[in-house]
């Protein structure tokens, strides 16, 4: 089984440890560089808020990717702190629950096309969404580069990673995209809580299913209210809605 992941646009401040080198998945390193080159010129310019989609408040942001060569690193399990990894709390996994982590979970970045959770990255700001001069939208960039990388692994694939990043990966029939929905809506931020915690309970109860029922019957035994539906066509994800409760009245 992997996990798919979207990053957090909020990060831990800093790092710890050595600047970045040897990142899973080496083949990458060539077109990371590519990107690190533009994000770094990208940075410097006088539009930088305005290319790299920031408003004002976070103009900061650029001094992190100008120093990405020589920051202190730290995990990408620590790296990130959004409202998914928050509810995911990668840190606290027992030890068999983190080996499955690190052979399981895949992070979808930007900058760095995928991690592992051991992966030791700089804080850094780039959206997979941003049209990054010269290399155009990243989605786009990436998603041939990526593919040849992850086609060949085996496994269900629970793709839990927002629009924006599933678009530089797409894995086909044997994915299923996780929605979740309120009173009939799809919800953003419990959205977020509920795929990390969909993500921790597989790794802690060391579940692997091996297809999308499985992964249906799963879910419905560890507490959550779903319903699976078949693709529109083979080259088209499973979708997985998981329905929270409604609020009780008053």
């Amino acid at each position: 089984m992997l996990i798919l992941l979207p990053p957090s646009e909020s990060k831990a401040s800093e790092g710890s440890g050595p600047p970045a080198g040897q990142l899973s998945f080496p083949a990458l390193d060539k077109p990371r560089k590519r990107v690190l080159t533009a994000l770094r010129r990208a940075s410097k310019r006088r539009d930088a808020l305005d290319v790299l989609g920031l408003t004002p408040g976070l103009a900061g942001e650029t001094a992190k990717n100008l120093a990405i060569g020589t920051a202190p690193t730290l995990p990408a399990a620590e790296l990130y702190t959004g409202v998914l990894y928050d509810n995911l709390s990668l840190t606290t996994l027992d030890a068999e629950a983190r080996r499955r982590a690190e052979e399981s979970v895949l992070i979808f970045s930007g900058l760095w096309g995928v991690l592992r959770i051991a992966d030791r990255v700089p804080p850094y700001r780039l959206s997979m969404g941003v049209n990054l001069p010269p290399l155009g939208g990243l989605a786009a960039f990436w998603r041939p580069l990526v593919a040849r990388q992850l086609d060949p692994l085996p496994g269900l694939v629970v793709d839990l990673r927002s629009a924006t990043y599933a678009g530089a990966w797409q894995p086909g029939d044997r994915s299923v995209a996780v929605r979740v929905f309120k009173d009939g809506k799809v919800v953003s931020h419990m959205a977020k809580a509920t795929r990390g915690e969909i993500a921790r309970a597989l790794l802690v109860s060391g579940a692997d299913p091996a297809t999308p029922d499985e992964l249906a019957k799963t879910l419905d035994a560890l507490g959550h209210t779903v319903e699976l539906t078949e693709p529109s066509r083979p080259t088209r994800p499973w979708t997985l809605d998981v329905r929270l409760p409604s609020a009780s009245p008053l």
